[in-house]
C-alpha cells in the first residue's frame, strides 16, 4: 500500500519546527536530563535502604512519564505554530496512571513479540507506537489508544520502518556531534513522530468520510 506520508516532508517539517523553537525544546530536554541525574545521585545514599530505592525509582518513573506526555504535547503545540508551554506538563500529568498502564502493556507486547524471533516485535512496535499520541491528543483510553494506533498504521509498516531507521541515524549523528547534538536530534525525532501521527489520522478520517459517502450514494 502506498505511504500516507513522505519521509522527506516529515523530516523537513520537523526540522523547520525544531529550528523555530530550538532553545525551548532543547532547554526542556536538558532540564529533564539534569533532573534525572540529580535523582540518580540521590539514589546513592538510599542504596542501603530497600524502601529508599523503591521510592526513588517510583519518583524517577513518574517524572519520566510526565515528561514524555508533556514533551509530546509541546511537540503538537510547536507543529501548530505555538510556543511550547510548560503548563502542558501539569495538564498531561492527570493522565499519568493511564499512560503508565499503557506503557506496561506496550512493553509486555513487545517482549512477547521480540521473543518470537524479533520480527513480530518490530511489527507490533510499528503498529502500536502511536498509542501515546492518542492519549495526549484525544485523551483516549488504554485499549482505545492501541486500537486506533493499529487502525491508522494499517498498510504503513514499510514506510514506518524506514522512518525508524532514519530516526536511529539521526540519533547516531546527534551523538557524534559532541553529544550536544542529541539535544537537537531528540526533538527532531519527536516532531517527526507527531507529524506522521497527524498525517495518518487525517488521511484515515478522509478515507472514512469517502467510504461513508460512497455507501450513502449506493443506497440512494
Amino acid at each position: 500500500m502506498e505511504a500516507k506520508f513522505t519521509i522527506s516532508d516529515a523530516f523537513k517539517a520537523s526540522w523547520k519546527c525544531v529550528k523555530s523553537q530550538i532553545w525551548v525544546l532543547a532547554g526542556l530536554l536538558i532540564g529533564y536530563t539534569i533532573l534525572s541525574l540529580i535523582l540518580s545521585l540521590l539514589t546513592g545514599p538510599t542504596l542501603g535502604s530497600r524502601v529508599g530505592e523503591i521510592v526513588i525509582t517510583i519518583i524517577n518513573f513518574a517524572i519520566a512519564c510526565i515528561f514524555s506526555l508533556g514533551y509530546i504535547k509541546n511537540m503538537f503545540q510547536t507543529l501548530d505554530g505555538e510556543e511550547p508551554q510548560f503548563s502542558a506538563y501539569g495538564q498531561e500529568s492527570r493522565k499519568i496512571i493511564k499512560y503508565f498502564l499503557a506503557e506496561i502493556l506496550f512493553s509486555v507486547i513487545l517482549i512477547i513479540g521480540l521473543a518470537l524471533l524479533i520480527i513480530p516485535g518490530i511489527y507490533l512496535a510499528l503498529r502500536l507506537q502511536f498509542f501515546t499520541a492518542f492519549i495526549v491528543e484525544d485523551n483516549a483510553g488504554i485499549i482505545e489508544s492501541f486500537k486506533r494506533s493499529w487502525a491508522i498504521t494499517k498498510g504503513q509498516c514499510l514506510p514506518l520502518f524506514w522512518v525508524l531507521l532514519i530516526q536511529i541515524g539521526i540519533i547516531i549523528v546527534g551523538l557524534i556531534l559532541f553529544i550536544i547534538g542529541i539535544f537537537v536530534a531528540i526533538p527532531v525525532i519527536y516532531i517527526m513522530y507527531c507529524y506522521i501521527f497527524r498525517k495518518l489520522v487525517a488521511l484515515e478520517t478522509t478515507t472514512a468520510i469517502e467510504t461513508q459517502n460512497q455507501e450513502e450514494t449506493s443506497h440512494e
